[in-house]
């Protein structure tokens, strides 16, 4: 009974989500004159729906650790990823911001094209050493604009209570413009797992740490930095599903 529970109110979270997500990408399209500032906070209200939605429906919720951490520039969000609840939170978390992601995402259509005019940065991780030049020469200009970049340095979604390599793109972008990095780890895995339909009930744990600053380090070492923070920290967060 507890499992039909479960997926009925993940199904209702899902139906949701295809009513608002198309809604909140149409505007941010037709925003595209508008700064990337405005696009940005759009983009936040569909996040805040979608959370506040995630909770009523699947009683999902979220603290956060470290608010004060939160640098009072644009800096670049070093982040572990776990989960699709993550590309979401950020958005409610930190001041305006891009991602960086995969360029094939960007032709998904309504929500590639809302990318598109929100100004992500597309990478093709088959580039090499290209990629790194273009991460950095829109990096900068994103920077520039008073946007926060996020990356997940893992490239991709790692299962709780494992390590992924953390490539050194965010911290190459970081130590090049010589920009604040602020590092986060969560334990969103454990109640969104990556490819799960199901959500577990329960609070999310967030923790942001002390912002690293890049001046003067070579990429390896602020890679260096933020990896032994991040997983450090994880091992510090609750490890089991927290009830609300």
């Amino acid at each position: 009974m507890h499992k039909i529970v479960l997926f009925l109110r993940a199904l209702l979270f899902m139906f949701g989500m295809l009513i608002i997500t198309p809604i909140f990408a149409l505007l941010v399209i037709l925003m595209f004159p508008l700064n990337n500032i405005t696009r940005s906070r759009m983009a936040s209200y569909w996040a805040r729906c979608a959370l506040h939605w995630l909770k009523l429906t699947c009683n999902l919720g979220f603290e956060v650790r470290g608010r004060e951490n939160i640098p009072d520039h644009p800096s670049i969000i070093l982040c572990k990823h776990q989960s699709a609840w993550e590309t979401i939170a950020l958005q409610v978390i930190f001041p305006p911001q891009i991602w960086v992601m995969k360029r094939e995402l960007l032709y998904i259509p309504f929500l590639g094209w809302a990318w598109v005019a929100l100004s992500a940065i597309p990478i093709d991780r088959s580039a090499g050493r290209e990629a790194l030049k273009k991460l950095v020469k829109h990096g900068k200009d994103r920077l520039a604009r008073g946007l926060w970049v996020v990356i997940f340095p893992e490239g991709t979604r790692i299962a709780p209570g494992e390590r992924g390599k953390y490539h050194i793109g965010g911290a190459w972008l970081a130590s090049q413009t010589q920009s604040t990095v602020s590092p986060v780890a969560h334990n969103a895995g454990l109640f969104w797992r990556k490819n799960a339909f199901i959500k577990q009930a329960g609070t999310i744990t967030v923790s942001i740490g002390k912002p690293i600053e890049t001046a003067g380090l070579k990429p390896d070492e602020v890679n260096k930095r933020v990896e032994d923070w991040i997983e450090s920290e994880m091992l510090m967060l609750p490890n089991s599903p927290t009830q609300p």
